[in-house]
């Protein structure tokens, strides 16, 4: 059994991580843990879970001794801020934990990216350089071999499994670039109450227009340059979007069906439909649903997952399973 722990296991994403630990019967989990001046420090994650009452019911612990939990660790997860995440994953990776970091501090293999978009200057290039991209289907190889892996972003999730097997098969004239227009459930901005993420408050909008950090996510591991558009929308949890690309010259329809068929033949965890996908087939699961339209040269491809599994904690898990050689849908399902 592999001891495993969650660092920011309070929010939305380590309680989903919670779950699946318990259900996996290669993990176990030793230990639950917050910051140190976190006010949820003490209490029973399932007091703050409700879901998780009777399931688990493990007190979350201040993080005061990153060494000792390390020592007492080989898998650990970071469902942290990315500044957080920049700092703490060295420390593990040092003890030899496996870590599965959620957040963005080692997506992008360039250090000019983490000024512009994340605030902050990156200290570990070495790690940056030797972390995988936790893109689940698409690369199986380096998520196999890497100490570190950086489980991608919700909309990057979204938006690359549905434009990758076009790109990836030549198929998408990119010197018009692809347009991603999507929309999130306002879990994506995390448990802390704000006047954004408020019910009451909230009304179907854009943000981050042109400034999103995800844009240049999606365009470095893409390979091509994106128009990225995000969206605020009334909901709890999921991510649909909608993305509208030029066909190279000559494609057919045929040859865009043959290519995502052939790419997700053997992913179990992508669903392409035979109709645009739509959010509440995919909210709660660990699904990526992915459906088209083709119009004289131009397509539009949906993409719907939930934000918070293969958007966040079920990806990492998918990564964990992979990494261990384990069934990809043990702990999933």
């Amino acid at each position: 059994m592999l001891k495993t722990t969650i660092i920011g296991a309070s929010g939305y994403t380590g309680a989903e991580l919670a779950i699946m630990v318990n259900k996996h019967p290669s993990l176990t989990l030793s230990g639950l843990y917050v910051s140190a001046n976190s006010l949820d420090a003490g209490k029973p994650i399932s007091q703050l879970h409700g879901q998780l009452a009777g399931i688990v019911d493990d007190a979350i612990l201040p993080l005061t001794d990153v060494e000792a939990v390390a020592q007492a660790s080989d898998v650990v997860f970071l469902a942290t801020a990315h500044e957080v995440s920049h700092d703490l994953a060295p420390q593990f990776l040092a003890a030899g934990c496996k870590v599965f970091d959620l957040s963005g501090a080692y997506r992008v293999n360039d250090g000019e990216f983490y000024p512009t978009f994340y605030g902050f200057e990156h200290q570990h290039g070495s790690w940056l350089e030797n972390a995988a991209y936790g893109l689940a289907e698409w690369n199986v190889q380096q998520i196999k071999q890497a100490q570190l892996i950086a489980v991608p972003g919700c909309y990057p999730t979204a938006s690359q499994l549905a434009m990758k097997p076009l790109i990836e098969a030549g198929l998408i004239d990119t010197q018009q670039w692809p347009v991603i227009n999507a929309v999130s459930g306002v879990t994506g901005a995390g448990r802390k109450a704000t006047m954004t993420n408020s019910f009451c408050e909230v009304s179907l909008h854009s943000y981050g227009v042109f400034t999103h950090r995800h844009q240049p996510e999606i365009a470095s591991h893409l390979g091509c340059d994106v128009i990225f558009t995000p969206h605020l929308g009334n909901f709890k949890r999921g991510i649909l979007a909608t993305i509208t690309m030029k066909l190279a010259s000559g494609v057919t329809e045929q040859q865009v069906a043959k290519a995502m068929q052939e790419a997700y033949a053997d992913k179990p965890l992508v669903r392409v439909k035979s109709a645009m996908p739509q959010l509440q087939d995919v909210q709660k699961t660990p699904f990526c649903d992915i459906g088209w339209k083709v119009q004289g040269e131009h397509i539009i491809v949906g993409s719907a997952i939930d934000n918070l599994l293969k958007g966040a904690s079920s990806q990492a898990m998918q990564c964990v399973n992979i990494h261990f050689g384990y069934p990809e849908l043990t702990a999933l399902l």
